[in-house]
């Protein structure tokens, strides 16, 4: 499926979403999001076959984060006292978009290939298994420009590198190598950069074949960082029982007792 700014590939149960403006790096623009939006419509539709999603970009380049010298949301926003809100953009246009991929019920696969900056590093790490090439590298850009970082990156990268590393990130805007990611606990795995897209769509195989309960696993996960440890009981209880509920249980529990593969429907 062609949109604007974006590719969607489905391809059985693995939809692959690539950024697809590789002259300004895919770099966020309100077409592109527009689009995003349009695909997530498909992908998380009633009757859509999807079970796997990878993000990647087009190209050189993961993302550049958000097209500030072109049709970005910021130029768009409204004004205040005659000056820019660069506030308004992400209110009314990412938010949304970044709080439908934490909700989404499949898994989620990063390919990240080359720069990932700014905002683009806030929707790889929306990932729930990051990749990324050798050559890739991370930056939160937003200091160079004299903005803070967004997407909710204040908010994950503590929790995935700790706040010391966070604030070294945020406050120095320096790259952040695949390898260091990878030793930091950014990013789950590196692969060769020829090699990256076939490794994503070899993980997202082994996760379309999963169960129905991944979508939960992701959601619980999601859920704990904020909740207290008795919250967290009550939140896997009633996960327990929506998966319990489900033809993969069911058939997961005869191929135990059968000694064989389980064969999951994702239902």
């Amino acid at each position: 499926m062609e949109f604007e700014l974006l590719k969607l590939e489905i391809d059985g149960a693995i939809a692959t979403m690539t950024f697809n403006d590789p002259e300004n790096l895919n770099a966020m623009s309100k077409p592109m999001l527009e689009s995003i939006n349009a695909a997530l419509d498909y992908i998380d539709g009633e009757d859509s076959p999807v079970r796997c999603l990878i993000l990647t970009g087009e190209g050189r380049g993961f993302c550049a984060g958000a097209n500030i010298g072109g049709d970005g949301p910021v130029k768009e926003a409204p004004r205040n006292n005659r000056k820019p809100d660069a506030g308004a953009g992400l209110e009314v246009m990412y938010h949304p978009l970044l709080r439908r991929l934490r909700g989404l019920p499949c898994p989620i696969v990063s390919a990240v290939n080359g720069p990932c900056a700014g905002v683009g590093m806030s929707f790889a790490l929306m990932g729930d298994i990051v990749l990324a090439g050798r050559s890739a590298f991370f930056l939160q850009a937003f200091r160079g420009i004299g903005l803070v970082p967004d997407g909710g990156a204040t908010y994950i990268l503590p929790r995935l590198v700790g706040m010391a590393r966070a604030k070294e990130l945020a406050i120095m805007g320096e790259r952040l190598p695949a390898e260091t990611a990878l030793d930091w606990g950014l990013i789950n795995r590196v692969h060769d950069d020829d090699a990256l897209l076939d490794e994503a769509r070899k993980l997202a195989s082994e996760l379309a074949d999963g169960p129905f309960s991944l979508g939960l696993i992701r959601g619980l996960l999601w859920d704990s960082v904020d909740a207290t440890y008795e919250e967290q009981l009550n939140n896997e209880r009633w996960a327990q029982q929506k998966a319990g509920w489900s033809q993969d249980f069911e058939e997961g529990v005869k191929a135990f007792n059968q000694k064989r593969p389980a064969k999951f429907s994702g239902q």
